[in-house]
């Protein structure tokens, strides 16, 4: 029996166009049984509308964790988070820039946007579900997030 109290499951919200990301992030939640509910949007529109609850996505809880690609359809990445950091509503959630890019312009950009963190995306798989891994312990187990 351990001495740790259970945790309750967080709410995060993806924002990823590519398909295999998408996938491995699942799979990183499922295999590693990481109990967070995990939502995804493909675009920056929809990253709006959902952290705002508008339109299909009225009903959705306000996630307790953003993962947002830099490089996004219909809005980029940086845009959501300019949006995101600039509306006193929003502002609180944590945001990732999980990303491709190294590039030196896009992390400081991406801090400059008052983004929590920047990590780069591993391209091997194993490599990946650890730094999905990482960042769920942190926001997790170190971390104390703002209340709904």
């Amino acid at each position: 029996m351990s001495d740790e109290a259970p945790v309750n499951p967080i709410e995060v919200l993806l924002v990823e166009d590519d398909p295999g990301d998408v996938l491995m992030t699942q799979e990183a939640f499922h295999d590693y049984k990481i109990a967070n509910n995990l939502n995804v949007v493909t675009n920056g529109e929809d990253a709006i509308s959902y952290l705002r609850k508008q339109g299909a996505f009225a009903d959705v809880v306000t996630p307790d964790l953003v993962l947002l690609d830099l490089n996004l359809p219909r809005r980029d990445g940086r845009e959501v988070l300019r949006e995101v950091k600039g509306d006193p509503e929003l502002r609180r959630i944590p945001i990732v820039v999980l990303t491709t890019s190294d590039a030196e312009a896009d992390v400081l950009g991406s801090y400059d946007l008052h983004a929590n963190a920047f990590v780069r995306k591993p391209v091997d798989f194993e490599q990946f579900v650890a730094a999905i891994r990482a960042i769920d312990d942190f926001f997790i187990s170190v971390v104390r997030l703002p209340s709904r």
